[in-house]
């Protein structure tokens, strides 16, 4: 009836063509006792105050941090907003819809694991890396060739040609769960990369591929936060 009513109403397009809707299911969201996320007089928490306790506490994680010192109020205001957004984004999305999970902030602000704390901090160190090569990443892009000699370098490559694949399998069983395993193991593949000595990106020979590699490797992140609905961010 909801569906025929958007129809009727013009918000929809008549038969199947897109944007269409369709019902899917989707499990519960629980608290740390395993019942059905409440607050402690039992109502229903609402997601406004969920989003600001995670804005806040990010802030106050930042300034713990010394960030209070370095950066400008806008800037700490900004990382706040993308870290503590996104982390209540990220911990409802990257389940699989139909199963239940249990709310924890501390998990989800967690900078370790598959949190998109981790996974921010992850996109912002690819950035300071190009940042400190001191090249413009766009003239690189020109006149720089990409070579994928080492393992590591091919497979990072390899996992990011995959992207276009795993859009298309989250589109069409509709699974936004997908995008966050591949956004999370693309970022595991980079660190492997970058941690190796014998891929050493900076003043190696093969820096002009290699700034090509994680330059790509940032955009295809960018691309996943923008589908997540999560604001990256560009140092930290």
């Amino acid at each position: 009836m909801v569906f025929k009513a958007a129809k009727r109403a013009g918000w929809l397009p008549q038969g199947d063509n897109y944007p269409k809707a369709s019902h899917v299911g989707f499990g519960l969201v629980l608290g740390e006792d395993g019942k059905r996320f409440r607050t402690r007089n039992t109502e229903v928490v609402r997601l406004v105050d969920l989003l600001d306790e995670a804005k806040n506490r990010s802030k106050a994680a930042l300034i713990e941090r010394g960030k209070g010192e370095e950066w400008t109020e806008e800037e700490i205001e900004s990382t706040a907003d993308a870290v503590g957004y996104g982390a209540v984004k990220y911990a409802d999305l990257k389940n699989n819809r139909l199963t239940n999970y249990t709310f924890n902030f501390d998990q989800m602000l967690n900078d370790k694991g598959n949190t998109a704390f981790y996974l921010l901090y992850a996109h912002a160190r690819i950035c300071s890396i190009i940042r400190r090569s001191g090249k413009d990443v766009e003239e690189v892009k020109n006149k720089g060739t990409l070579v994928l000699e080492h393992k590591d370098e091919r497979d990072l490559g390899l996992h990011l040609l995959q992207f276009a694949e795993v859009v298309e399998e989250a589109c069409t069983n509709l699974l936004p769960n997908v995008v966050c395993d591949y956004l999370y193991n693309l970022s595991e593949i980079f660190s492997k990369f970058y941690s190796n000595p014998e891929c050493k990106v900076i003043g190696s020979d093969k820096e002009t591929s290699r700034l090509l590699l994680c330059e790509a490797t940032a955009v295809v992140m960018r691309k996943c936060f923008n589908l997540l609905g999560i604001t990256p961010i560009y140092k930290i």
